[in-house]
């Protein structure tokens, strides 16, 4: 029983070491890309960067809302992997990253800007349809409407 706990909780040490070097992996990427480009980013408590360009008018949308938003995302090489026509797609907020959840509150209606997402809020250690595992994700991000 002992042998178990300890077992426990050195693989436990070993997940949380491995977070936390694939989190500063990331902050690197992300504050060379915003050094690199010259931006003027915000950083949130969870390791999010967000720029926003036009802030929008009216209320900015709850974690819960629906929302229509017209995106383009890319790597930091700046090669794209998806995108939405310039009229958006709605969804909810509860159903995206949570890079999105947390960045698109951010924004009004009408707003536009950037989200610079660390690994663990995109899709972290799982990569996705042409998504590598571990990656930063980028987005340039209009919010159309709060529905």
């Amino acid at each position: 029983m002992h042998k178990f706990i300890i077992l426990l909780i050195l693989v436990t040490l070993f997940s949380c070491n491995k977070k936390k070097k694939q989190a500063k992996l990331d902050d690197d990427i992300i504050t060379k890309y915003i050094s690199d480009n010259q931006l003027n980013a915000t950083k949130t408590e969870s390791g999010l960067y967000y720029i926003i360009n036009t802030q929008g008018v009216g209320e900015n949308p709850k974690s819960n809302s629906t929302v229509r938003v017209a995106y383009r995302g890319y790597f930091n090489n700046n090669n794209p992997f998806d995108d939405s026509d310039t009229t958006g797609i709605s969804f909810s907020l509860t159903s995206v990253i949570e890079g999105w959840q947390e960045g698109i509150p951010y924004f009004k209606p009408g707003g536009r800007g950037m989200l610079l997402i660390p690994s663990a809020l995109g899709y972290g250690k799982t990569a996705r349809q042409g998504i590598p595992a571990n990656s930063v994700l980028i987005f340039d991000i209009h919010l159309i409407e709060v529905e």
